[in-house]
């Protein structure tokens, strides 16, 4: 994983409450064991039509959507079955922070697990951001903000483990591989 600990890019607003993770990744899709390559059936059934083709009215086929890296959701996103597909898919297309007022718990772990910052805001903030579509953010795990462009300010919670972990570019396992002389250690004295 690599690190995030602040960085600027322009969002991509979809407004649509209870997203849920099946319009994220629809389950024929779910067949997948690896990450890469999951970005191209993204919202596959909102942005591709029944003979494959982009529809032209889907945020994510315009052009000012190209390489935004944050996307604004309406309330409750990420509900739904469990999925990890879901954040391997928005994080493969090239996402790395999901905003809304809500997003379903299940989702927000499994972000966290994977690299996908998961923001809530409350509705003023969230009210702006989708005011205005394509504005620039910055996201600060350093200080736990997002800060618009007019230089409004949100905090947002996110756990201190799973921050120290994406602020250091390591999952669970590569952290818990990186304790193993201290693992030992602990093992050593206990016998």
């Amino acid at each position: 994983m690599e690190p995030i600990k602040t960085f600027t890019s322009k969002t991509v607003v979809l407004p649509t409450e209870n997203i849920d993770t099946d319009q994220i990744i629809p389950a024929r899709f779910l067949k997948a064991t690896s990450k890469i390559g999951l970005g191209k059936h993204l919202f596959a059934d909102w942005r591709f039509d029944g003979a494959g083709q982009a529809k032209p009215d889907f945020i994510l086929n315009r052009p000012e959507a190209a390489g935004a890296a944050v996307l604004v959701a309406g309330d409750n996103f990420g509900c739904g079955s469990s999925r990890e597909h879901a954040p391997w898919a928005l994080h493969d297309y090239g996402f790395r922070v999901v905003v809304s007022t809500s997003i379903a718990d299940i989702f927000r772990n499994n972000s966290l697990k994977n690299g996908l910052v998961p923001v809530v805001v409350d509705a003023a903030v969230h009210a702006k951001l989708l005011a205005n579509p394509g504005s620039e953010v910055t996201i600060s795990l350093d200080d736990k903000t997002l800060t618009l462009a007019d230089g409004t300010k949100a905090t947002f919670p996110i756990d201190p483990f799973a921050r120290y972990c994406l602020m250091n570019g390591v999952d669970e396992l590569e952290f818990l591989l990186s304790q193993e002389s201290a693992i030992a250690g602990f093992e050593a004295r206990r016998a």
